[in-house]
């Protein structure tokens, strides 16, 4: 399969901020079961790769049905980055896919049948990467040493209906990456060359890092009825 599209969801086992988060419950599922079904269900994926150091996730997703790379644990750790695992994953397996989607499991919230969009997109612009972002109307401001600097002009404060379209400032939401294996194996970035995205309401731009952002995308996510 010269054409192989592979999903890729790195799951570690380790987490300080919340333990066992990516098989923690998240609306009545283990937290990676969501994206794991997600890729599933997306009618261009050829398999769905499960990379992890635990063997609890690693058994929670062969039962979703994904297939499964066991990560040293020296590549799963706390400043392991997730391109690292990727790397891992290609240097592994003997057919390369020519297109790799990055399924993060602490962004589970997302639009339904949305990467059969994105991929389709992809494909047809011929993007090295593309990523999923959100608008966001928040004032950004930065500190340099102690001076407090805008980055926005204060004295004409937009309204987020008066906003206009190239005024308009976007967050990476972390939940699909898209981008070709050879685009990965010339910079070894998920991103980078010519960089497509796509749009999704503010909804969908809560990662999962803290307790907090736990419930709170609980209660986002059950209220999008996404299931």
């Amino acid at each position: 399969m010269k054409n192989k599209i592979i999903a890729f969801i790195p799951a570690r086992g380790g987490s300080k901020g919340i333990p066992n988060k990516n098989i923690k419950k998240f609306c009545g599922k283990p937290l990676i079961s969501h994206s794991i079904k997600y890729a599933l269900n997306c009618n261009l994926i050829d398999d769905v790769v499960v990379s992890s150091d635990s063997n609890k996730i690693i058994d929670i997703a062969k039962n979703e049905g994904a297939i499964t790379i066991k990560r040293p644990s020296a590549l799963a750790t706390d400043t392991s980055t997730t391109e690292i695992s990727i790397s891992h994953y290609l240097q592994n397996i003997k057919e390369k896919p020519k297109i790799i989607v990055l399924l993060q499991a602490t962004s589970p919230i997302r639009p339904k049948k949305s990467l059969d969009i994105a991929l389709k997109y992809f494909m047809k612009e011929k993007f090295d990467s593309l990523l999923s972002i959100c608008p966001t109307h928040r004032f950004f401001w930065k500190i340099n040493n102690n001076d407090t600097l805008p980055e926005y002009d204060y004295m004409n404060r937009s309204r987020r209906q008066d906003l206009l379209p190239k005024k308009q400032q976007y967050i990476e939401n972390g939940s699909i990456y898209i981008f070709t294996n050879h685009h990965f194996e010339k910079t070894n970035n998920r991103l980078g060359g010519k960089i497509g995205h796509v749009i999704w309401p503010e909804e969908y731009q809560i990662e999962i890092d803290t307790p907090l952002d736990f419930l709170i995308a609980e209660t986002i996510y059950k209220s999008l009825n996404i299931e």
